[in-house]
Order: structure tokens, then sequence, then C-alpha cells
């Protein structure tokens, strides 16, 4: 009797387990139709390659594309230590892509949480007690703190092919650098952003959503105020006892005006007709 093989995907704490649909149909009534799924369309939980910088937000995959495999910047809670080290150690020649890889374990996941009205991020362990991380004036890179400060702020800058390079408080950027030894540590003391600096990051679909809709609200909010064409007609066409002397003519204009998106210029027109005509 075969065992049940179990799921290797992460999930993490508080995360709700997706809910069954019915697959798609194609032309015959047969299950599995061939319709793409675009980005809007996928799971909540799938890992998705960022935008726009306001989009890293939620548990976050960081890695570098090294060769012969990619680099994953991970956290050791028993030692306390950050590593960089190789995103899986299997000898397969079946390897996936880089922008294929997702986290196979919570120590490669970061917490990326945004500083309210900044374009700074903080990035905290997944695992343990929640550290930080961090960079002081000398370039030297941490995950070792509980408590939030300027050295613990990145500002990470998308570049046009999508990779990311994160710039700390002294406007200099994350980057993986070689020790004497042969090892691989991080470093925060780049001038400028090359090889060793740029990252492919993957967040959460659903928060990538979530960006989405806070930018459509911010957007909605900002935009032009609609002109309220009785306040106007008040306020611009009434004089002596508030006896409103705008002609059937000028109200067909002024709706006409409106539809077409111009009806406070249109107002402002009337209202030097207005003055013109009365001390005529």
């Amino acid at each position: 009797m075969s065992e049940k093989v179990r799921s290797s995907k992460l999930k993490f704490k508080g995360e709700k387990g997706k809910k069954k649909r019915k697959r798609d149909e194609d032309d015959d009534g047969r299950p599995g139709g061939s319709r793409r799924r675009g980005e809007n369309d996928a799971e909540p939980e799938a890992w998705v390659r960022p935008d726009a910088p306001n989009e890293i937000r939620g548990p976050t995959f960081i890695v570098h594309p090294s060769d012969p495999s990619p680099l994953c910047i991970t956290y050791n809670s028993t030692s306390n230590r950050l590593i960089v080290s190789a995103v899986d150690k299997s000898d397969s020649d079946e390897q996936p892509s880089v922008l294929e890889r997702t986290p196979t374990d919570v120590s490669q996941v970061w917490v990326t949480t945004r500083i309210a009205g900044s374009t700074t991020i903080n990035l905290r362990t997944g695992t343990g007690e929640g550290k930080f991380l961090s960079c002081d004036a000398h370039g030297i890179v941490s995950a070792d703190r509980d408590a939030r400060g300027p050295q613990e702020e990145w500002t990470p800058v998308i570049a046009s092919d999508g990779m990311v390079a994160f710039q700390n408080v002294y406007e200099k950027y994350l980057a993986v650098d070689e020790t004497a030894g042969g090892g691989l540590q991080l470093r925060g003391d780049s001038e400028e952003v090359g090889f060793r600096e740029r990252f492919w990051v993957k967040i959460q679909n659903k928060y990538k959503q979530e960006a989405h809709a806070e930018e459509r609200k911010k957007k909605d909010a900002s935009g032009p105020p609609q002109a309220d064409e009785h306040d106007i007609n008040k306020l611009y066409q009434s004089w002596g006892q508030g006896r409103n002397v705008l002609s059937s003519e000028d109200k067909k204009e002024l709706k006409k005006a409106r539809k077409e998106g111009r009806l406070a210029e249109a107002m402002l027109e009337r209202r030097a007709k207005l003055k013109s005509d009365r001390f005529c």
C-alpha cells in the first residue's frame, strides 16, 4: 500500500486554506480547458514579482541570481545569524529557473512592513522572535534587533528589468560579498548598483492586489472635484434678493459644458459676461 504524498507547499501561520473550485471546461465540456489565467486570477498565495516598490509587503522571498545556483538570504534562528546560501542543494540537472523559484522553508521568508507615509520598508525575519534586518554606518548587515529605527529602514529600488536593489539610510546598497575564506556574506556599503546589488524579489499575490486597491483609492480620492451646478449658479449667477437670472439658453450651455467636463470654465465665462452686461 503506497503512502500518501505530503504537499511540500510552504504555508504560513494564520493563513487560510484555499477552497476547492471547479476546473475550467473546454468547448467539449471536458475539465481542464486551456484558459490562461492572468495575474489577477492567480491564487492569493501565489508568489509573484512586484512591479512597483509599494507592492513589496507581507511575506517576501529574496533571491540573488548567482551562478551556478541562485542564492537566498535566510536567517538561522538557532544561531541568530544571517546566512547567504544556495536556494536548494539538489544535484538534479533539471532545476527551475531563478524566476520560477519559491521558498521551500520559512527561514527563507522575510516579512516586509511599510513605514506609514514613507517609501521605506522594514524586513523582519519570518522565524524566531522576529528580528529586523539592519545595517550600520560601516556597512555591517545583521538581523539581531528587536526594535526598528533608521538603521532598519530600506528603500527598494526597482530596475527596468524588474530586479530590486535595497538602499539603506546611508544611501548605500545591500550586496552579496565574498569573504576571504571563500564564504558569502551581506554587506551594505556599495556605492553603485551592479550585479552584486541586484536581487529578484517575490511576494504573495494577495499583497500585490492589496497595493493595487490602495492606489485606486488614492486616485479616486485625489481626482478633480466635481463642480456642483446648483452651487455655482447660486454663487456666480445671482444677486439682489438671491434672484437667479440664468436663462434657458444659459442652462443648456452649462449642461453641455458639464457633459464635456468643462463646467467650471464655462461658469467663469458666464460670470464675466454677466458682470459685463450688468455694468454696461
